[in-house]
């Protein structure tokens, strides 16, 4: 027998997904997000969506170009860190010693050393309350070589994406607890 939860939103798991974006003074800076995954597949669309309030939403609407960077397990406290402090007042990349790359493809930035990385153009958004949703055409997809399996494709065992549980603010490997969230990334405090 099933309990009722009430409206929800347990879609499990939930992507940690790292968005790059440049602020108006040309910085680049990059969030967390948890709602987002592939939309479309032609075009090939990407969609996340964002509270207004977050440093990250104008840049991506003034620059009309986002970044999607998927991390590996080895990089989960730099990625909590990205939803822990704000962009606004703080050099994430200076903070955590990651290397931004601008991207020759869109006017976004992605990370060096996350192993995938999505060149997002903007193509709509859409207005849905507390959020909103920024879809994005997929323009390219890089992968480090070390990560691709025989076929030229991600190998999730090599990748070893990181997953969240949103309800209850953890992290996860591929069925492995990584850390608590808002909490494993306060070491860049």
């Amino acid at each position: 027998m099933k309990k009722s939860l009430g409206a929800k939103t347990f879609v499990y798991p939930a992507p940690v997904l790292i968005l790059g974006s440049y602020d108006k003074a040309g910085m680049p800076n990059v969030m967390i997000a948890a709602w987002g995954g592939i939309c479309c597949s032609k075009p090939p669309c990407v969609t996340v969506s964002i509270r207004k309030e977050r440093h990250s939403f104008d840049s991506i609407s003034e620059h009309m170009a986002y970044t999607i960077n998927i991390a590996s397990e080895n990089y989960v406290s730099e990625c909590d860190y990205f939803g822990i402090v704000s962009g606004k007042n703080k050099d994430k990349f200076a903070d955590t010693g990651l290397t931004p790359v601008k991207s020759d493809l869109v006017d976004a930035p992605y990370i060096s050393e996350f192993p995938i990385v999505l060149e997002c153009k903007l193509i709509k958004t859409i207005d849905l309350g507390a959020h909103t949703q920024f879809i994005g055409e997929i323009v390219d997809t890089k992968a480090d070589e070390n990560i691709l399996n025989d076929k030229g494709l991600p190998d999730m065992g090599k990748l070893k994406p990181i997953i969240f549980c949103p309800e209850i603010s953890v992290y996860y490997g591929l069925g492995d607890l990584l850390g608590k969230a808002f909490s494993i990334g306060k070491k860049f405090v």
